[in-house]
C-alpha cells in the first residue's frame, strides 16, 4: 500500500502564474466505469481506445504482432506482463517527482501499455485513445507507457476525452522512452469537457542520436495545467515541443513545457502558440536548460500568445538555464491582440469578421496544425479550433 504520508510530504508541481491549489487535484477518487462499444475508434486500423477500466478498440497488425510489439490497457498488461510494467513504469516520471505524479503512481487503475521493439518500423500512425467515463462523478487516475525501441520509427496520435457531464478530476501521466536511434512523432489531442479539471503530465527520455517530436493540441474546456518534458540523455539526441491550446469561458490553463539538454550535441527547441477568449487564462513557462557537459547543444524556444478579448488574461515566460559555455540558446516570448492590418486585409476582400478571426487564428497556429500526423488530425484540430471560436462573444 502506498504511503500517503509520504506522498503528502512532497512538494506540488510547480506551474509560475498558475494559481490551482482550489482546484484539490491531490484529492482524487479513482473511477471505475466500464463500457462495451468504442466512442471514437472504428476501424482506424492499429491502435486502441481504453474507456475507463474497458477496452473498447483494440488492432494490431499480424505483421507488428509477429515482430513483438505489445498494444493493451495497463488493467490487462498488469496481467500478462507484470515483470515488464514494474521495471519500467515510473523510470521516467518517478514517485518522487511531485505530489500529483506520485500521487497518479500509487492510484493509477487505467490507461495504456506500449512496447514496441527494436527496428520496428510502423507505416501508419498508431492510435491510442483514453477515455474519461465520468457517470459516476469519480475521477481518472490514468497512465500510458510508451517504450520505442532501439532505430524504431512510429508515428503515435493520442486522444484524450470525457465522457458524461458529471464533475469530476483527472490525473494523467504519461511516460515515453526512445531508445537509441529511434524516431518518434508523439502528437496529442486533449479535449477534457468543461466538468473535468485535469494535471495532464509527460515526459520523454530520448537517447543517443534518438529524435522525439511533440505535437501538442490542448483544447480542454475545463481547468488544466499541462506538463511537458523532454530529457535529452544521449549524444546527439533530439526533440521539438510543439504545443498549441486555446482557452475560453473562465478556464484556466496552464503549462510548463521544458527541454533539458543533459547530453551533447543535443537539440531541443520549443514553440508554443495560444490563443485567449473571453474572460480565461492562458500562461505558456517554457523552460531550456542546458547542463554541464552538454557541449555543443541548441536550447530554443518561442511562446506566442494572441488575445482576443480584453478581459482575458495571458503570459508567457521563457526561462534559459545555461551551464555550458560551448553551446547555442535564445528566446523569444510576446502576448499580443489580432493584427488589425491583417482582419482589415480579409474583410475588404468580401470575407466576414468572423471568418476573417478564424482565418488569423489558423493561421498563427498553423506550424503545429501541419505537423499534426494525419489529415483527420488536422481536421480535428481545425473542428476544435471553431467550436472553440463560437464562445467567443459569449459574456461569462
Amino acid at each position: 500500500m502506498a504511503d500517503t504520508h509520504a506522498i503528502q510530504s512532497l512538494p506540488m508541481p510547480t506551474f509560475a502564474k498558475v494559481r490551482y491549489n482550489a482546484w484539490q487535484l491531490d484529492d482524487m477518487i479513482p473511477a471505475t466505469e466500464t463500457a462495451t462499444t468504442p466512442f471514437f475508434m472504428k476501424n482506424k486500423g492499429n491502435g486502441i481506445e481504453v474507456s475507463g477500466l474497458s477496452t473498447t478498440y483494440q488492432h494490431l497488425t499480424e505483421a507488428l504482432t509477429a515482430q513483438g510489439v505489445i498494444l493493451m490497457s495497463m488493467v490487462q498488461a498488469k496481467i500478462d506482463y507484470p515483470a515488464l510494467l514494474e521495471k519500467m513504469v515510473g523510470t521516467v516520471i518517478t514517485k518522487t517527482t511531485d505530489r500529483l505524479s506520485a500521487q497518479n503512481f500509487a492510484q493509477f487503475n487505467t490507461g495504456i501499455f506500449v512496447y514496441i521493439p527494436e527496428d520496428v518500423q510502423f507505416d501508419d500512425v498508431l492510435h491510442l485513445t483514453l477515455n474519461h467515463l465520468a457517470a459516476s462523478g469519480k475521477d481518472l487516475v490514468a497512465r500510458i507507457f510508451v517504450y520505442i525501441g532501439t532505430n524504431a520509427k512510429v508515428d503515435i496520435l493520442q486522444e484524450i476525452h470525457t465522457i458524461g457531464d458529471q464533475k469530476t478530476k483527472a490525473s494523467v501521466v504519461v511516460e515515453v522512452i526512445a531508445d537509441v536511434g529511434a524516431q518518434v512523432t508523439y502528437a496529442n489531442i486533449d479535449a477534457f469537457n468543461e466538468q473535468t479539471t485535469a494535471y495532464i503530465n509527460r515526459e520523454a527520455e530520448v537517447r543517443d542520436h534518438a529524435t522525439l517530436d511533440w505535437q501538442n493540441a490542448e483544447f480542454n474546456d475545463g481547468n488544466a495545467i499541462i506538463r511537458l518534458v523532454s530529457q535529452l540523455n544521449g549524444e546527439g539526441a533530439t526533440s521539438h515541443a510543439n504545443v498549441i491550446g486555446l482557452t475560453t469561458k473562465k478556464q484556466t490553463q496552464g503549462f510548463v513545457t521544458t527541454i533539458l539538454n543533459r547530453g551533447r550535441h543535443t537539440l531541443g527547441h520549443i514553440f508554443q502558440r495560444g490563443v485567449i477568449l473571453n474572460r480565461s487564462t492562458l500562461v505558456f513557462n517554457g523552460i531550456g536548460k542546458i547542463i554541464k557537459g552538454a557541449q555543443g547543444s541548441d536550447a530554443q524556444q518561442e511562446s506566442r500568445v494572441l488575445m482576443l478579448s480584453r478581459r482575458a488574461r495571458g503570459d508567457a515566460n521563457p526561462l534559459l538555464l545555461i551551464d555550458e559555455n560551448d553551446v547555442t540558446a535564445g528566446h523569444a516570448a510576446s502576448v499580443g491582440r489580432v493584427d488589425e492590418d491583417q482582419m482589415y486585409y480579409l474583410m475588404s476582400r468580401g470575407i466576414s469578421e468572423q471568418v476573417a478571426r478564424k482565418l488569423v487564428i489558423r493561421g498563427f497556429m498553423g506550424e503545429v496544425l501541419a505537423k499534426m500526423p494525419t489529415k483527420e488530425a488536422q481536421q480535428q484540430v481545425v473542428t476544435e479550433i471553431d467550436r472553440k471560436l463560437k464562445h467567443e462573444d459569449e459574456s461569462n
